[in-house]
């Protein structure tokens, strides 16, 4: 990756915080006291970063072979940034497709490509009502929401926020888990946003969004609208290939064990994992290593593979 750039960015300002904390009753709200005297300590100043050139576009390409399109989208807001003084801007984003093809892969690696960090706000989890804006300090058991503790613990004034499954949210609860998205999706209100636990504005503005989800039609419209959509294939046999090479790549490079096994992994062996969606290929390399070592071996053969198989077909669980 290239050298990141780095400016710092106001995302609250201290004097309000100041002004909430001595305003708290003399007993009670702890919580709320200790997260005020926090965001005090820490300062309302985060880094925004950004990368000093363009990515290596063809390995990207190669590593993400189903995502040309949101690629090119990320790709073309770098190259405005990348050799000015402007932050990158990026609209926000969905990206729509089948689960296990690599969505919430490649929402993290937009993360190390920009040279910030990332957040992942999963909308099919219980307490997804809450999740993105916090619930009222007034409640039992409240807390800040994911966008607050991203940007007001984080470092970044400028994180990937996944908003994960957004077609998954539950559309009868009684507070709407989506309602935040509606200020914070647009550029001029999330400058603005205010989390139901502190009550303190925090810029959001430089946030990079990128929701996924397996069906647009549960999603609101006015919603859609403010997202650009990416309609997502399945990787083909030579996509997964890529993916599974690398993933072999990035476990044994990762790891002290891996030096023993050969750099690149044998034909039959990837013509197995292939057979594998992105989701599923990790968890199958991590078994096969271990059948591996269990066996005295430094190698990892086909049948690695295919014990471990779909029980419903002679595939290990992906199809085209």
């Amino acid at each position: 990756m290239p050298i990141a750039m780095a400016a710092y960015k106001s995302v609250y300002a201290v004097e309000d915080v100041e002004r909430k904390l001595q305003a708290l009753p003399g007993e009670g709200q702890d919580a709320l006291r200790q997260t005020y005297a926090r965001m005090i300590e820490a300062g309302g100043q985060r880094l925004a970063i950004k990368p000093a050139a363009l990515p290596d576009r063809d390995s990207l390409q190669a590593e993400l072979p189903n995502f040309a399109e949101p690629l090119e989208h990320i790709l073309r807001a770098v190259a405005l940034a990348a050799d000015s003084r402007d932050p990158v801007e990026v609209t926000p984003m969905l990206l729509l497709g089948e689960p296990g093809i690599g969505k919430t892969h490649f929402a993290r690696r937009v993360a190390d490509m920009l040279g910030t960090g990332w957040a992942l706000a999963p909308m099919n989890a219980l307490t997804a009502g809450w999740i993105l804006s916090g619930s009222s300090s007034q409640w039992k058991g409240a807390r800040p929401g994911k966008v607050f503790e991203t940007l007001v613990q984080g470092e970044f004034a400028n994180p990937v926020v996944v908003i994960d499954e957004i077609d998954k949210a539950a559309s009868g609860a009684q507070y709407d888990p989506l309602g935040a998205l509606y200020s914070l999706l647009e550029h001029d209100t999330a400058r603005h946003f205010t989390d139901e636990f502190a009550e303190v504005p925090i810029d959001c503005s430089a946030v990079v969004w990128v929701a996924t989800a397996n069906d647009a039609s549960a999603i609101p419209e006015p919603l859609l609208n403010r997202l650009d959509v990416f309609e997502l294939d399945a990787p083909d046999e030579l996509g997964r290939r890529s993916i599974a090479s690398r993933l072999y790549r990035e476990l044994r490079e990762g790891h002290d064990w891996g030096g023993a096994f050969p750099p690149e992994l044998g034909e039959p062996a990837l013509r197995a994992l292939a057979e594998a969606s992105p989701r599923e290929m990790r968890r199958l390399l991590s078994a096969a290593f271990g059948a591996a070592k269990l066996d005295g071996r430094h190698e990892l053969l086909e049948r690695d593979f295919s014990r471990h198989r779909s029980r419903r077909g002679a595939r290990i669980g992906f199809v085209q």
